[in-house]
């Protein structure tokens, strides 16, 4: 009799582990249903937030910080059309197509042209916004000094690391020194604090910078060519296949002067913008 006891609680005890492996399983595939079906309404956005007008943060009515910028506005319209959540992720900016190919972001908007090196690694978008020329910030009671690309010979000029300024310190001004640096807070501090002597910076941020610095300003007799328009990058091949929803937004976007408006909104918000370092 005790054997048959025995029996019976044992089956009874392996039913009910069955029973609640199998109610475990059914929690964890809802789980990672749910999981998947919020990662498909939202759209990831990888950018640096340190390059003002472009991409930064600043204090809301609250006092919390939010992302704010030309890029940021693009970004939103961008999820808005497509039916998406939007999800910043603010990273150095020599990170941001690495992380992209991992699969970290949906999509990159960092002021980033499409170069063809950039082209290797990313696809690119249509064209949302063309800058500026690049230019030269400098030490406003030095900016007399700086009359063309000769003018930096045996100088130290910073450029953001893995940006195209690089190439133009290298092969534009004659005879600098590059000082690569991963955040241009970092290198416009290091310039008003007389460790570097010059930035080269996207126009329309080197002029941020000067209109909130007195300290600082932009080199007018230096030439650095034509700006080349800015894209949204996403993952080589476009494997979840967005850049013609992407594109669409852009062309409804430029068709429809929103980027006018995307440029206001950032001018606005200029003085209040604040210094931040990658997440």
């Amino acid at each position: 009799m005790k054997k048959y006891v025995a029996l019976l609680l044992a089956l009874v005890m392996a039913f009910a582990l069955t029973a609640c492996g199998s109610s475990s399983s059914t929690a964890d595939n809802g789980s990672a249903a749910a999981e998947s079906a919020d990662a498909s309404e939202k759209l990831i956005f990888g950018t640096s937030a340190d390059y003002a007008p472009f991409e930064f943060m600043y204090p809301d009515e609250n006092g919390d910080l939010v992302y704010g910028g030309i890029d940021v506005s693009v970004a939103q319209y961008i999820a808005d059309y497509t039916g998406k959540e939007l999800q910043v992720e603010n990273m150095g900016f020599d990170y941001l197509l690495a992380s992209l190919q991992k699969g970290d972001f949906d999509m990159v908007i960092a002021a980033m042209e499409a170069s063809d090196e950039r082209k290797e690694s990313a696809d690119f978008s249509d064209p949302y916004f063309t800058d500026y020329p690049p230019m030269v910030l400098v030490r406003a009671d030095e900016a007399a000094n700086f009359t063309s690309t000769d003018s930096f010979d045996g100088l130290s000029v910073g450029a953001q690391t893995a940006t195209t300024k690089e190439a133009i310190v290298n092969d534009e001004l004659t005879g600098a020194v590059l000082v690569s640096l991963q955040n241009v807070n970092d290198l416009v501090n290091q310039l008003v604090n007389g460790k570097i002597d010059a930035v080269v910076l996207d126009g329309a941020v080197a002029m941020q910078f000067a209109a909130t610095n007195d300290d600082l300003a932009v080199a007018e007799g230096v030439d650095l060519g034509e700006a080349y328009p800015y894209c949204v990058a996403v993952a080589k091949g476009d494997p979840k296949g967005l850049l013609p929803g992407i594109n669409a937004a852009i062309a409804e976007m430029v068709a429809n002067g929103k980027i006018d408006e995307f440029v206001e909104l950032a001018d606005s918000l200029g003085d209040v913008a604040v210094e931040v370092s990658a997440d």
